[in-house]
């Protein structure tokens, strides 16, 4: 393992784009590398509005049982098939399992929907404390992206986040970890993963010129952010050589 560790910003520094990478092993310091602190988020946003729900359902404010019209937003198409679906009415925590399972656009939009912009822009940055982190627009809203609002994550966001983890009550961490071991995006630090060996909690994102991963074991934390590089698959191949820390002695 030490020697993977050591060669992090070797295997990084030669992709000539902006990154952030993170791992904790139990027991042992975290080790960091970066030379960017602001990231557009892609999909990684949606790990903090599960988060924000989640606080949500403690307060009593919303409900996973809660039936959600999926027509109530535009249908919009990227990540996930719920514009496709022929069921059009979906307890909530069908729609949250789907945006992060398959880290669908129009279920998060919902999710977004039913809390309310400026109010999870306020639980986001205030109740969770996640610094950096920025809600700005819905997902695919293209015009909104035209003028000049995104979505970003900062690796202290990113930080805390496995933190606000780690203290949900024991029920609300079992029901976020049984979210996050369904997303099926094995391309980013899952990919060199002997299938089936391991329960990988995590969420991926994508756009053009980003790719990010962010997610945990048992004992484990590990997150890589990327943006800003010309060609994937050299990004791709760290992804996968700084994954199989989570499988290293």
């Amino acid at each position: 393992m030490q020697t993977t560790i050591d060669s992090c910003e070797m295997l990084l520094k030669p992709l000539a784009c902006r990154y952030a990478f993170y791992f904790e092993a139990a027991g042992h310091n975290p080790v960091q590398a970066a030379n960017c602190q602001r990231f557009r988020s892609a999909s990684i946003i949606k790990v903090p509005i599960l988060l924000a729900w989640a606080w949500l359902e403690r307060a009593g404010e919303v409900d996973q049982g809660e039936i959600c019209d999926l027509d109530a937003e535009p249908p919009v198409r990227g990540s996930g098939f719920a514009w496709r679906m022929q069921a059009r009415r979906l307890p909530y925590h069908d729609v949250l399992l789907m945006m992060i399972a398959t880290s669908d656009n129009l279920c998060t939009n919902l999710v977004i929907r039913r809390i309310g912009m400026k109010r999870l822009q306020a639980i986001i940055h205030d109740a969770l404390d996640l610094p950096g982190a920025e809600l700005q627009r819905r997902l695919m809203d293209y015009e909104a992206r035209a003028k000049g609002l995104d979505n970003f994550v900062s690796p202290a966001a990113l930080i805390r986040c496995f933190e606000l983890v780690d203290g949900l009550p024991a029920e609300q961490k079992t029901w976020v970890d049984a979210m996050l071991v369904c997303n099926q995006d094995a391309a980013l630090l899952a990919r060199d993963h002997p299938r089936d060996t391991l329960d990988f909690y995590h969420k991926t994102g994508s756009m053009d010129g980003v790719l990010n991963d962010w997610g945990y074991t048992r004992d484990r934390r590990i997150f890589l952010l990327t943006e800003g590089f010309s060609a994937e698959l050299p990004v791709f191949e760290v992804f996968g050589r700084l994954g199989r820390l989570l499988l290293e002695g």
